[in-house]
């Protein structure tokens, strides 16, 4: 079994509901157990600037999945929630799903890079994986601890 993070995102139909159903369903992959999430927190958008602005968590799982299968998953229940890849980064989405640690590995491959490639610079990243998670570290990075002294909180508030 392997301890995982997934960050979960949306800025379209109802975010918050689609971060509560994203919750539930990761409940429900097989293989994949839900241990702790994060407090919702509302964050203003990468990209254009007159887009809504997200709601954000993150999710502590632990998988007997490889990373691959997991990722698979995760896009299944973003596209059943009707996520529409449109080719532009840090468009709108209703759900955004991304695997940002998977155990202590290192992964990069064409389908998946882990840890995230950015999220050591997010603080909607990093703020809530402090809350569930604050003596984790990012391998290649450093400690989150260290990182939350780096990132501004402009732009980010918790909602719970």
């Amino acid at each position: 079994m392997t301890i995982c993070y997934v960050g979960l995102g949306s800025n379209l139909s109802q975010p918050e509901q689609q971060l509560r159903q994203a919750l539930s369903a990761l409940k429900d992959i097989s293989g994949v157990q839900l241990l702790q999430a994060s407090s919702l927190y509302r964050s203003a958008p990468l990209g254009a600037p007159d887009q809504p602005w997200y709601v954000n968590a993150v999710a502590q799982l632990e998988t007997s999945l490889e990373p691959l299968a997991l990722l698979r998953e995760l896009q299944t229940i973003e596209n059943s929630q009707g996520r529409v890849r449109q080719g532009e980064r840090w468009s709108p989405r209703t759900l955004d799903l991304d695997l940002l640690l998977f155990g202590e590995q290192t992964i990069d491959s064409e389908a998946l890079t882990v840890p995230h490639y950015a999220m050591h610079e997010r603080n909607f990243v990093i703020f809530p994986l402090a809350e569930i998670a604050p003596s984790c570290v990012i391998p290649g990075i450093g400690s989150i601890s260290a990182l939350l002294a780096t990132l501004p909180q402009e732009g980010i508030e918790r909602m719970e």
